[in-house]
């Protein structure tokens, strides 16, 4: 199926919206309106049912959105399913580590599969301490290819982050979610997302002062 094409923030927003509605769905929520919806989610209703346009009609007048079902659209259209989605993490330093040992990605339809790293002692870690197989980050390009791996988790410092994003890019990583301060250079048919914690720590001091 081809994708459509929306933009980066809407993209965002749909996933915000999908896991409003699997909260939903566990609460045994049949239909939700728009405005709750778009409360939940931290949105206007406008910018909701103009993000739920690139969807395709899911809704009814006067009723809302049948949970269920507007959750499988958005799953279609944002590429996920009942089936996990492959990811891999580089980098097992302290973040790295928290990142593995958090239980909600599965819940979210993603399942880091493997986790690299340079250090000998983060490689020597077992499967049972940190839930999944820790390899040498020699290995990484070989074994994105061979698993067919899209998606993967930079937690490595600055120096290394470009290096690192070099060998997932030539591998077949499409899609990079980076927590190392480096600001990644890829080709314009990857996507990067940037998580600054200190940018994000700094721009809060600024209304907590």
């Amino acid at each position: 199926m081809e994708k459509i094409d929306i933009p980066k923030r809407t993209v965002y927003r749909l996933s915000l919206y999908q896991r409003c509605l699997q909260q939903l769905k566990e609460e045994g929520v049949d239909t939700v309106s728009s405005e709750d919806l778009a409360s939940a989610a931290g949105v206007k209703p406008t910018q909701l049912r103009k993000d739920l346009g690139y969807v395709g009609q899911v809704g009814t007048r006067g009723l809302g959105y049948g949970v269920g079902t507007l959750s499988g659209a958005i799953s279609g259209i944002m590429g996920t399913s009942s089936v996990l989605q492959p990811v891999v993490l580089i980098g097992v330093g302290n973040l790295g580590a928290a990142l593995l040992r958090y239980s909600g990605f599965r819940k979210e339809g993603f399942e880091i599969i493997a986790a690299f790293d340079a250090d000998p002692c983060h490689v020597k870690s077992t499967t049972e301490e940190m839930g999944v197989p820790v390899h040498h980050v020699d290995g990484l390009g070989d074994y994105v290819k061979q698993h067919g791996v899209k998606m993967a988790i930079i937690a490595v410092p600055g120096s290394a982050g470009q290096s690192v994003a070099d060998v997932l890019v030539e591998a077949g990583v499409s899609a990079l979610l980076n927590f190392s301060p480096a600001v990644l250079s890829v080709p314009d048919d990857r996507v990067v997302n940037q998580v600054d914690l200190a940018a994000e720590l700094r721009s809060l001091a600024f209304f907590a002062s």
